[in-house]
């Protein structure tokens, strides 16, 4: 919307050619979705607290977080909204790319808030059962894998980036890359959602990986600087940063309010949503080998939960005292400040090595 208002005005103001570098708008869009948040989120937090739309806490859990239980949940709402308006003001709408990623992103959402209103208002524990819950994650992942092979112009948007390597890459074909774009995207969705269990835990690695997914997106749209770094071009993905610095705004303004001790949790509404979102954004870059790595936390996470499962229903033993793993340290008496700071400081080393893999190639 903005875009398009300032090229219009540029036809006679020549300083509104600024707004069409993506770096600006990026920049201005993650100042833009803080400030919704910032806006917001008080009035949200008061409207949950006043309708008891609270949080249910486990009573297997670590006995701290009984006095969770009560909290505001369905907060990741909050992120939405941010994300939808920031991006809709600062993004090209002629941007096929963008409107996947958003429709996407809400479509995740509304399974989430489906979930969460069953859980908080209905009363019922179970929320939305796994199996449909996974039924219509399936049915929008799919969706989108086919229209992203559909719509493929190139060879480079069906094959697999395989890091430090500039000549590498894997040859997926149609069914093959669907199959990858579906498991990213539902993979990552859950994946986030069952590390969202401490305050602050889930959303500042969301963050961070939002952040390096940004440059990965900057770079991979742009013709020179993907072939100085050596690899390959992807027309138009380039305005998928806008969308990735809107999440980064977002999800650092809902920090504020989410962080220990939370005045309002994310809930399904946000997890699924925001897992989905990093999910599609790697596929269109290609980097979904990069995103196992920066998102380590969330795959040891999900390991933790299946490894779980699979030992007690095997052996009848388990080998976490509770998972996921960052309920494990609780209970050998760390402090939830402390599995959560200890955890965003693996993310970032882990970005960090991410981002390495522009370069070392």
């Amino acid at each position: 919307m903005l875009l398009e208002l300032s090229q219009w005005l540029s036809q006679d103001i020549r300083a509104f050619n600024v707004f069409n570098y993506i770096t600006l708008r990026t920049m201005l869009a993650s100042l833009t979705a803080l400030a919704i948040s910032f806006v917001i989120g008080p009035i949200m937090i008061r409207k949950l607290t006043a309708y008891k739309i609270g949080q249910s806490v486990r009573d297997d859990g670590p006995r701290s977080h009984l006095v969770k239980a009560g909290t505001p949940t369905m907060g990741g709402a909050l992120i939405l909204v941010s994300i939808v308006i920031t991006t809709l003001l600062w993004a090209d709408w002629s941007n096929r790319y963008i409107w996947v990623v958003l429709l996407t992103t809400v479509g995740f959402g509304v399974i989430g808030w489906i979930d969460d209103y069953r859980k908080v208002v209905y009363r019922n524990p179970k929320g939305l059962s796994a199996g449909a819950k996974l039924f219509w994650q399936s049915v929008i992942a799919l969706i989108v894998a086919l229209y992203l092979a559909s719509t493929a112009e190139l060879p480079a948007q069906t094959e697999m980036i395989v890091p430090f390597f500039k000549e590498v890459a894997i040859s997926l074909g149609i069914p093959g890359f669907m199959i990858l774009t579906y498991f990213v995207i539902v993979g990552t969705s859950n994946a986030v959602n069952l590390t969202d269990g401490l305050d602050g835990l889930a959303i500042m690695p969301t963050v961070m990986i939002s952040g390096a997914l940004a440059i990965f997106a900057y770079v991979t749209g742009h013709v020179v600087f993907a072939k100085y770094l050596g690899i390959p071009y992807i027309p138009h993905t380039g305005e998928l940063s806008v969308f990735c610095g809107a999440l980064a705004g977002a999800g650092l303004a809902f920090l504020w309010f989410n962080t220990y001790p939370a005045e309002v949790f994310m809930g399904d509404v946000g997890a699924l949503a925001l897992g989905a979102a990093l999910g599609v954004v790697t596929v269109i870059v290609r980097q979904e080998i990069v995103l196992l790595i920066m998102g380590g936390v969330f795959v040891i996470e999900t390991l933790s939960v299946m490894l779980q499962v699979a030992s007690f229903k095997l052996v009848g033993r388990r080998i976490f005292r509770m998972a996921p793993l960052h309920h494990h340290y609780e209970l050998k008496g760390w402090k939830e400040n402390q599995v959560v700071v200890r955890f965003w400081i693996i993310t970032l080393i882990l970005v960090l090595f991410g981002l390495s893999t522009l370069k070392l190639r």
